[in-house]
């Protein structure tokens, strides 16, 4: 079987900075860095992750790909190869659309790696799965969140309750002229 019959999606992105691949499972053990961290895990899990619940998550996020053609990317740097964190396309079955998610560990948070993931998934979407209008269901109290999906030009479409609490969901543009394009 070929990739392009396999997946979706490219198995691979590079930016400027950073190479988007698929998961391998030593990542977990550079990802566990986000999902130990409570701050990190806040607005999503709610509570710092063991490193089963590490790898659990990354096992569903490469799942992700054989189930629906497409995920999320592991983030790499590509001057240290260190893994940074997971930027990509996440469609969970309790989520209301897919989505584009984002999650670096915290010490790489400022430096602009995650709006650049988030622009390549986003042109790379518009290319290969343009039936797809992702979002990102970000926790209304994740002011962090929010001002990355503004800043990749996703716009607040609607609130509504999930997992517990308000939640909103900020729309990715897939029209290339309103796009963003850096």
């Amino acid at each position: 079987m070929t990739n392009a019959s396999r997946f979706r999606i490219p198995e691979r992105l590079e930016t400027e900075r950073l190479v988007l691949r698929m998961f391998v499972e030593d990542d977990w053990r550079a990802l566990h860095e986000y999902y130990s961290d409570a701050e990190c895990m806040r607005y999503t899990f709610r509570r710092p992750q063991t490193e089963a619940g590490t790898w659990r998550a990354i096992a569903g996020m490469a799942g992700q790909w054989l189930l629906r053609g497409y995920g999320p990317y592991a983030v790499e740097d590509k001057s240290t190869k260190a893994v940074l964190g997971t930027v990509g396309l996440w469609y969970p079955l309790e989520w209301p659309e897919p989505e584009i998610k984002w999650a670096l560990a915290r010490r790489h948070w400022g430096r602009g790696y995650a709006s650049e993931a988030a622009r390549a998934v986003q042109r790379m979407a518009r290319e290969h799965v343009p039936d797809l209008s992702p979002i990102s269901l970000i926790d209304s109290g994740n002011a962090a969140s929010i001002k990355l999906a503004l800043a990749v030009g996703a716009t607040l479409e609607r609130e509504l309750e999930f997992a517990g609490g308000p939640f909103h969901i900020y729309r990715h543009p897939m029209d290339t002229e309103k796009g963003t394009t850096e």
